[in-house]
C-alpha cells in the first residue's frame, strides 16, 4: 500500500512497476526499475533526456509493450486489458494533438465520443471542464486563436472528459511563459486537492517540488533516487547553497584547495563557485576571513535543481 503525503494513511497501489524493461532492439531504454503509485498522490519522473521517463509512461498508458518485469495498472495487465487500463486514463501528452481548425468546444466533443459519452453528459461536462481551465468563454473559438498557455489547459480538459482515475502528463508546462506555467500549476494543484492521481514527467525542478508528493530520478535508463522532494534534498545536498562569483582575472587563478574546509562540499564551475553548507551566513563569513573577495554573493536553500545535478551530472544531454 502506499502512503498518503498528507496522512501517512495507507492508499490503494494504482501503478505497481517491478524490474520494469523496455529494449527497442539492442537499446535498453528502461532498465529494470521498481516503483508504485497509490491513489491521490502526485508522482513525478525527473531525468535527463533519454533517462526512460516517457518511455515507462507510454508503458503505464498501454501504448508501449513490456519487454520484461511486471506492470500493473489499476490491479490490471496492460498486455491483458490494455483497452479497459486506457477507458479510465486521462492522457496529457508532450505535445499538443489538438484539431486546430476545430473550436474549443468541438475538440472536447469529438474526444468525448470517443468514450461513448452520451451527448447530454458530455454538453455539461464539457461546461464544467472549460470553466475549471478558464476556457468557458473560449468555447466557440477557432483552437488556432488560441495562445500556447491556453491550448495546455484545454489539453488538460480535454483529458479529463472521461473522469479518469490516472492523468498523465508528460511535460505539461514546457515552452509556457511563467504566466501560464504558474496558472497551469494552480489547475494541476486544484485537480490534487480533489484527490485526483496525477503522474508527471517535467524537465522543470520547481514544478516538481511544488506539485509532486513523491518522485523519482532516473538517468541511463535506471531509478537512481527516489523519495519526497524534502528527502531527495535531505539525502543528496545540505540546507543550503553559498553562490561566489569572482572577476575573470582572479577566478582563473582560484583551485579546489582555495575553499577546502569552507564547507560540506565544493563546487567548481566555469562561471561560478558552490559552497554546499547546513549554514549558509557561517560559511559566508569564513569565506571572507580566509581572504577570499568574491565580486558577488548569494546564500540560497538547496532545491531539488542541486540533487538533480548531482545524480545526473552538468554535462548536455542530446
Amino acid at each position: 500500500m502506499a502512503r498518503s503525503a498528507a496522512e501517512g494513511a495507507p492508499e490503494p497501489v494504482l501503478i505497481e512497476a517491478r524490474n520494469l524493461t523496455k529494449r527497442f532492439g539492442d537499446r535498453l531504454a528502461v532498465d529494470g526499475i521498481d516503483f508504485s503509485v497509490g491513489r491521490g498522490e502526485v508522482f513525478g519522473f525527473l531525468g535527463p533526456n533519454g533517462a526512460g521517463k516517457t518511455t515507462t509512461m507510454r508503458m503505464i498508458a498501454c501504448v508501449s509493450p513490456v519487454t520484461a518485469g511486471q506492470l500493473r495498472v489499476l490491479d490490471m495487465d496492460p498486455a491483458a486489458d490494455g483497452p479497459r487500463i486506457r477507458a479510465r486514463l486521462g492522457v496529457v501528452p508532450q505535445a499538443d494533438t489538438l484539431d486546430t481548425e476545430l473550436s474549443v468546444g468541438d475538440n472536447l466533443v469529438i474526444y468525448a465520443r470517443y468514450f461513448d459519452i452520451p451527448r447530454s453528459v458530455a454538453r455539461e461536462r464539457i461546461r464544467e471542464l472549460l470553466d475549471f481551465v478558464q476556457l468557458g468563454d473560449r468555447v466557440d473559438e477557432q483552437v488556432d486563436s488560441l495562445s500556447g498557455g491556453m491550448k495546455r489547459r484545454l489539453t488538460i480538459a480535454r483529458g479529463l472528459i472521461n473522469n479518469p482515475d490516472i492523468i498523465l502528463l508528460d511535460e505539461p508546462t514546457t515552452g509556457l511563459d511563467p504566466q501560464a506555467r504558474h496558472l497551469l500549476w494552480d489547475r494541476l494543484y486544484r485537480l490534487k486537492q480533489r484527490g485526483t492521481t496525477l503522474v508527471l514527467t517535467t524537465h522543470y525542478m520547481d514544478e516538481a517540488e511544488q506539485l509532486c508528493d513523491r518522485l523519482v530520478v532516473m538517468d541511463h535508463a535506471r531509478i537512481v533516487a527516489a523519495g519526497t522532494p524534502a528527502s531527495l534534498i535531505a539525502a543528496y545536498s545540505t540546507r543550503e547553497v553559498v553562490e561566489l562569483r569572482f572577476a575573470d582575472a582572479q577566478r582563473d587563478s582560484l583551485a579546489a584547495p582555495a575553499f577546502s574546509g569552507l564547507a560540506e562540499r565544493v563546487e567548481m564551475l566555469p562561471d561560478r563557485v558552490l559552497l554546499y553548507s547546513h549554514d549558509g551566513e557561517a560559511t559566508s563569513e569564513a569565506v571572507h576571513r580566509r581572504g577570499l573577495t568574491p565580486s558577488s554573493m548569494l546564500v540560497r536553500r538547496s532545491t531539488l535543481e542541486d540533487v538533480f545535478l548531482r545524480l545526473t551530472g552538468r554535462s548536455l544531454v542530446e
